[in-house]
């Protein structure tokens, strides 16, 4: 019996040690996993730009977006740098676009739609811009040389019964060239400004979050690059933890939503979180998007406790639910112990009884 005792005892210790293996793989992971991710949420006048590169051609916009206060019957002049990265002069036109998303039945999501217009992109029809006579048009065209930044104005006047809610519009820098690339298509770009109008009257800060759902996959598009140097797409199943939720803005002012995963130990200790510092979703009204994590280091095997907690607005929705990866293998593995510890249990047993029955004659 003692024997089985210290058999028992390195099993329990062995078992013990492939559990802490589990958990101290999961902090090490983790530790990579929470370096700081640069996506900031936009605000007022946000530094930073919205930089296109096609056929040789490098084109940026500063601020990518700008947050204004809006008053019936008021003019608002501002400005924003559009900047040719590039060694030849590039020819572009601004003009401001409806800042929309549409629905697709056939994918069932909300994609960017900058010629839908509805309730909330009217300030499109109130910005103009300065051309280089001093004018204010609707869609000028500019000259920027090589290596230079050129600074563009313009202007948004407000009627007088301004409809009560958010307003939302991009200002393009679209590039306008007669050349080609290999292969017959127009090399342009499109580097634009988010402008978020806050208008005077009721707001509805309104949200609704469905299909909450923590999963153990997921499925990422990759480029591979065969032989010849052709590049493919292919479609990759990760076995890593994730989760995902739909928000739909159901108010008539935007707001950011965020996802906050978080996992932990079977036995406590958290092992992933989401960073602070992750970038939020906004949201305007009329649209639904979905917001999500994964934890990318996910290791190979253990059991977690997982909870998923989605923020839309003022209103708040959590799920929990516990993960176990690739625990099959450990189990046949605890099971081979076993099965290895019995017999040779049985087997000392055996030769026990007989020795004493040699001792007995």
């Amino acid at each position: 019996m003692e024997k089985l005792s210290n058999k028992l005892a390195i099993f329990g210790a062995i078992l013990l040690a492939l559990m802490a293996g589990t958990y101290a793989v999961g902090l090490t992971k983790t530790a990579r996993a929470e370096e700081p991710a640069e996506k900031a949420e936009a605000t007022s006048g946000q530094e930073g730009n919205d930089t296109n590169a096609v056929g040789g051609m490098n084109i940026s916009i500063s601020p990518v977006s700008k947050i204004l206060q809006m008053d019936n019957n008021s003019t608002y002049e501002d400005s924003f740098k559009v900047t040719n990265g590039g060694s030849e002069p590039i020819e572009f036109e601004t003009y401001a676009a409806p800042y929309s998303y549409i629905y697709s039945e056939e994918t069932d999501s909300y994609s960017l739609a900058f010629s839908h217009e509805n309730n909330y992109t009217q300030i499109t029809r109130w910005v103009t811009f300065k051309d280089s006579a001093g004018n204010w048009v609707k869609n000028p065209r500019f000259s920027v040389g090589g290596g230079e930044t050129k600074e563009i104005s313009y202007r948004i006047v407000t009627p007088g019964d301004l409809p009560a809610g958010g307003q939302y519009a991009v200002l393009f820098a679209h590039t306008i060239s007669s050349a080609k690339a290999e292969g017959g298509i127009k090399t342009e770009a499109s580097p634009g400004l988010v402008v978020y109008g806050r208008t005077n009257g009721e707001t509805n800060v309104s949200s609704e979050i469905r299909d909450l759902a923590i999963m153990q996959t997921i499925k990422k598009d990759s480029l591979e690059e065969d032989t010849e140097g052709n590049q493919t797409v292919v479609a990759k199943e990760l076995g890593h933890i994730n989760a995902r939720a739909k928000v739909k803005n159901t108010g008539n002012i935007d707001f950011n939503a965020v996802g906050k995963l978080t996992v932990s130990g079977l036995f406590g200790g958290t092992v992933y979180e989401t960073p602070a510092n992750r970038g939020r979703t906004s949201i305007i009204p009329e649209t639904e998007l979905v917001v999500s994590d994964e934890w990318e280091e996910t290791p190979p095997f253990g059991i977690f406790k997982v909870t998923w907690e989605v923020t839309a607005g003022e209103n708040t929705e959590i799920i929990t639910s516990i993960i176990a990866i690739n625990i099959a293998p450990l189990i046949i593995f605890i099971i081979i112990v076993l099965t290895i510890m019995i017999v040779g249990f049985i087997m000392g047993v055996k030769k026990r009884k007989e020795r004493r029955s040699r001792f007995a004659v």
